[in-house]
């Protein structure tokens, strides 16, 4: 059964499970380049390489052209939503929480976008997949583990409520994007959509973080995540998005978590515990659910 006539292909998962691999596997990534980097400036750079590094390929197979007048929303909404506004939000809350805790929180779309496909768009959610958005959430919920946090350290109580207004807006530019598509393929607006997030954020790296900048420890960690981990992974989450029904693609993004935790365990010495486990069964619970249902 498919959500509003939409089938599970399975090249759009393979789309979707890669694009996962690559966010959850640059959270850690990122959290260790801020040992010498300032978080805003470390998005500018993202968002920098990434326009860049998506140009200069479109370039060299000819397909690099200024949008049209169809391609605006998206490039607008992914621009200043998915990628402006959620690195700022993002990177600004990895400077006080661990980059597991990063990975979950900002890659819940779920409690926004299944909503917002049900009102904006009409979708139709099938009983099942309403059972495999509830398993997710109960992952990540576990995941979260609330009750091992101290909430009267300072910043805490912020830096999660960033991290839930940032999945809001990947959400909104997911839903703009399925309600709005573009003319061209996606893969050819991300030169544009990056450039219209560093718009946004190197004023505001400038406003908050005037002698921030990036050390020469964090270069290799920016080149990774500016060249690969943001542009492929961006294409990838944002084809995923259109294609899939949005419980099948929200609770597919459930995955990159998992990966964000056990990369944060493996590299950065982050704990590991039973609710990693748990959480993690939950959540894989919830992706075979949801792309049977």
């Amino acid at each position: 059964m498919a959500d509003g006539g939409q089938a599970v292909r399975l090249r759009d998962l393979r789309i979707l499970l890669f694009g996962v691999f690559l966010f959850g596997a640059g959270w850690p990534v990122t959290k260790d380049a801020l040992r010498d980097a300032t978080p805003l400036w470390f998005a500018v750079s993202r968002a920098g390489l990434a326009a860049l590094g998506a140009a200069v390929l479109l370039l060299a197979l000819r397909r690099l052209s200024w949008p049209g007048r169809r391609d605006w929303p998206a490039v607008l909404a992914v621009g200043l939503f998915q990628l402006g506004g959620f690195f700022a939000l993002t990177h600004l809350a990895l400077a006080v929480l661990p980059s597991g805790r990063i990975a979950v929180l900002s890659n819940v779309t779920i409690y926004w976008l299944v909503p917002l496909s049900v009102i904006v768009l009409g979708e139709k959610v099938s009983r099942t997949r309403w059972v495999a958005a509830g398993l997710a959430l109960a992952g990540a919920a576990v995941l979260l583990g609330p009750w091992a946090m101290d909430w009267s350290q300072p910043g805490i109580l912020t830096a999660n409520a960033l991290l839930i207004t940032a999945a809001l807006l990947w959400s909104i530019a997911i839903t703009a994007t399925r309600r709005l598509p573009p003319a061209r393929p996606m893969m050819e607006l991300l030169p544009f959509c990056f450039a219209t997030a560093l718009l946004v954020l190197a004023p505001l790296a400038l406003l908050r973080e005037p002698s921030g900048g990036i050390g020469l420890y964090a270069l290799p960690h920016a080149g990774f995540v500016g060249l690969v981990a943001a542009p492929v992974g961006t294409w990838c989450v944002i084809e995923a998005g259109r294609r899939l029904p949005s419980t099948v693609a929200s609770v597919g993004f459930m995955l990159g978590p998992v990966l964000g935790v056990a990369t944060g365990a493996l590299w950065l010495g982050e704990a590991v515990g039973w609710d990693v486990w748990l959480g993690g069964a939950l959540i894989a619970a919830g992706v075979v659910v949801a792309v049977r249902g």
